[in-house]
């Protein structure tokens, strides 16, 4: 077994299941078929590309180390026509989360698998995003390689929130992790709409997937070396 983890800590993050025209919205923490996305568009495959399948076998779980903050951004829209006049103005409303911060796992039994999407994830043929063309991905993102399963490397590794963060905690702090629920045989069981069967823009299709949840602490580690002009505060 070999797991890829990585640190997904943009300022501005979107993660929408069931985003519809001018609502989208975004979910509490990246789905799987968003990271599948991430993967797909690193290998450069095509929205119609059927290797993409492939990705959803991967086993998939991902650890909640900075909740972060529901940001409502209001857009306005216009269509043109043809000849350049406005044809139709509209309200669109687009839902961010802010200063949150994620950890995935992604592992498999097939380590030569593993070491390809490794090499891909640092040499990406399109650029991967956090959900949004707005939101390129962070300098940290890939945050490295073990040899234990999903769930045993992020219980090992440490709390990646922010300094800032930290502080406000006392003591040891508690972190949600969702995975496939085969990972998590104990756990309840959810059941959500998040297995790709196709990013085609002309009719994308998802399949459904189990998921299941595991809380776990942590003891933070706050690096105090560093001066934080705003502790005055």
């Amino acid at each position: 077994m070999k797991t890829i983890m990585l640190k997904l800590a943009g300022p501005m993050q979107s993660w929408g299941t069931s985003s519809r025209f001018e609502n989208r919205y975004t979910d509490r923490y990246p789905s799987k078929s968003a990271v599948v996305g991430i993967l797909a568009a690193c290998f450069g495959y095509s929205r119609d590309d059927s290797r993409i399948e492939r990705l959803n076998d991967l086993d998939f779980a991902i650890r909640i180390d900075q909740p972060g903050e529901l940001l409502h951004d209001y857009h306005i829209a216009r269509r043109f026509k043809s000849n350049g006049e406005i044809a139709q103005t509209y309200v669109t409303n687009r839902y961010y989360l802010q200063d949150a911060i994620f950890v995935v796992a992604l592992g498999s039994n097939d380590v030569n698998w593993i070491t390809e999407i490794e090499y891909a994830l640092k040499y990406p043929y399109f650029q991967p995003y956090l959900g949004r063309r707005s939101n390129p991905v962070n300098a940290d993102f890939f945050l490295g390689t073990s040899d234990t399963d999903v769930i045993s490397s992020l219980e090992e590794l440490p709390w990646q929130a922010s300094d800032w963060y930290k502080r406000k905690k006392n003591g040891k702090v508690k972190l949600s992790i969702y995975a496939d629920a085969h990972l998590l045989p104990n756990s309840p069981r959810l059941m959500a709409r998040d297995r790709v069967i196709t990013f085609s823009q002309r009719e994308r299709m998802h399949g459904y997937r189990a998921v299941g949840r595991k809380d776990i602490e942590l003891m933070p580690h706050t690096d105090s070396s560093g001066h934080d002009v705003f502790s005055a505060f």
